[in-house]
């Protein structure tokens, strides 16, 4: 969303403000016709057309222009080529429609090539999870106990198994961020009550109040929750779980995390906005 300036503030003794406006009056719809036009348009910005025949050229053009951008956007991929030429996923969609298309494949492989990417395979055993054990989708979450963000998508990852029960299930791993203090013994709490089977109560006491994660507040969780809080204790005072937190941390860089949250949705790192509405098609796709 751009910030629109009211009109009011146009006004002024020298003229100006009749040549703006009527300069608004002709130049918005003219820019709203050119946003439009990704529809029809038949050359992207920052799509190599380079050795594509005329019926290839319109095969990829039909998948672009009825495929989603990952990017979470919401848009198709031509109309995100056309609104944002700047987002580097519809550019990178955009060049595996015209491979796939460029090899003679029909629409409905050139639809299904467009999202396809090299999975990684993420180690999840010991990993805390939740959802359907037999579940077809994976959702792997890279995340900081003291960022906001993750906090706020608490609620979106509950909708998603909501939603989804026997289709889908979440392993949260750690990835403390070195601008947030308290984060890194907030993992090493969080590693010691699931030693203690009791890793998603601490989770959500934790990221209810993500602001204060000190000794004493983590501690008063663990009470509350029911672990044996001298055990607790004896592991935050030893870092008996820091060499993990680290391990899973590096392991997230390798895989090209360095943000919180990072998702990943059956391998595939996932580069919208996690929300429900979003995610969704996501998941719909990987159900197919």
């Amino acid at each position: 969303m751009r910030e629109q300036i009211p009109l009011r503030q146009l006004r002024d003794n020298t003229g100006v403000t009749s040549r703006r406006i009527w300069f608004s009056i002709f130049a918005i719809p003219a820019l709203c016709l050119a946003q439009a036009a990704w529809q029809t348009v038949v050359d992207l910005p920052g799509v190599d057309w380079q050795g594509l025949t005329g019926p290839k050229k319109l095969t990829a053009l039909q998948a672009m222009r009825v495929e989603g951008c990952d990017c979470g956007c919401g848009m198709k991929v031509a109309e995100c080529r056309v609104k944002d030429p700047a987002c580097g996923v519809s550019r990178k969609l955009a060049k595996a429609a015209v491979k796939s298309a460029g090899a003679g494949n029909p629409l409905a492989t050139v639809k299904l090539d467009l999202h396809k990417e090299d999975p990684v395979v993420i180690p999840l055993e010991g990993t805390p999870m939740k959802g359907a054990a037999n579940a077809r989708v994976t959702i792997v979450e890279y995340s900081d106990f003291q960022c906001p963000y993750c906090a706020q998508s608490v609620k979106q990852v509950n909708l998603v198994l909501a939603k989804y029960p026997k289709d889908v299930r979440v392993f949260f791993k750690q990835f403390p961020l070195d601008q947030h203090a308290q984060a890194e013994i907030a993992s090493e709490a969080a590693l010691a009550a699931h030693n203690q089977g009791k890793f998603w109560q601490l989770h959500d006491k934790v990221y209810a109040d993500f602001r204060d994660l000190s000794v004493e507040h983590l501690l008063l969780y663990a009470k509350q929750i029911g672990l044996d809080t001298a055990k607790f204790r004896a592991e935050l005072e030893s870092h008996k779980w820091e060499k993990e937190v680290a391990r899973e941390r590096e392991e997230g860089e390798n895989f090209g995390v360095s943000a919180t949250p990072t998702f990943f949705i059956n391998g595939k790192k996932y580069n919208g906005s996690f929300e429900l509405s979003q995610v969704s098609a996501v998941i719909e796709r990987e159900l197919k």
